[in-house]
């Protein structure tokens, strides 16, 4: 989910490689990179430490769920200093849109339709500013991912793009040219980050060994410099029913805009 260059991938295998040290358990970094399914990958019997988005992390039965490990917290503002992101509504500096106005008539771009950041984040941002007064307008979909939505933006297939705020972090500090000519133009409400899950056939004692790993891992000198590579100040242990409130968000902005994309 954040693998979002070879560079940010090697700093994501040195920290997986820290929690395996620190938690006893032996992991396997495995590449499920796009167009990859990721319903396949949390689907897996052997997962160990893996980033589900929260949407449909949420709309899983509760027997079905995956274990949930963790959920970090970035360095940055919209955070609260809490295991919580936001999504930024991106646009091309030139481009047609220049307002928050001018979004309800702009060309939107979504990754998939059960991302939180990609695709729900920017229908809550819009039914929360133009419920009911909303044209039906052309959208560009399914673009995979954050990256799918900078280089449609750049090639001006879209105008506006909503993108995980977290993976912006991460491309800000590490792959600054991937968002040349970009500019954030609002930033929505922050909810639940992503978390880190592992199945449910793993043995609870495993599990448990890797939670510890993760909420502690900024405690240590060499952790900290992990995390800190990666915008973190730390992994935060989440309960599960907090994520209860994004399929009601979503329910909630489906019916206020009215539209459909």
């Amino acid at each position: 989910m954040y693998n979002l260059s070879p560079h940010i991938r090697g700093l994501w295998d040195a920290l997986f490689a820290l929690v395996s040290v620190h938690s006893g358990v032996e992991l396997e970094i495995i590449a499920h990179a796009a167009p990859a399914p990721l319903a396949e990958l949390w689907a897996r019997p052997d997962m160990g430490a893996v980033f589900m988005c929260g949407y449909p992390f949420s709309r899983m039965p509760e027997g079905a769920r995956p274990v949930a490990l963790a959920a970090p917290v970035s360095s940055e503002a919209w955070t609260l200093d809490q295991p919580l992101y936001a999504s930024h509504i991106l646009v091309a500096s030139t481009g047609p849109v220049n307002a928050v106005a001018d979004l309800a008539a702009a060309r939107w771009g979504w990754t998939v339709r059960d991302s939180q950041s990609g695709y729900h984040a920017a229908r809550s941002y819009l039914a929360g500013r133009f419920a009911g007064t909303m044209k039906q307008s052309t959208t560009v979909g399914p673009l995979l991912n954050p990256s799918g939505i900078v280089a449609a933006l750049k090639e001006g297939r879209i105008d506006a793009g909503a993108i995980d705020a977290y993976a912006f972090q991460l491309l800000s500090l590490h792959e600054r040219d991937a968002i040349d000519g970009l500019r954030i133009l609002a930033t929505t409400d922050p909810l639940p980050a992503p978390l880190l899950v592992a199945a449910q056939t793993l043995p609870s004692d495993i599990a448990t060994a890797l939670q510890q790993s993760l909420v502690t891992l900024h405690e240590t000198p060499e952790g900290a410099a992990a995390l800190e590579r990666l915008g973190l100040r730390r992994f935060s242990a989440v309960a599960p029913s907090a994520y209860d409130v994004l399929p009601q968000r979503a329910d909630d902005a489906d019916r206020r805009l009215g539209i459909s994309w």
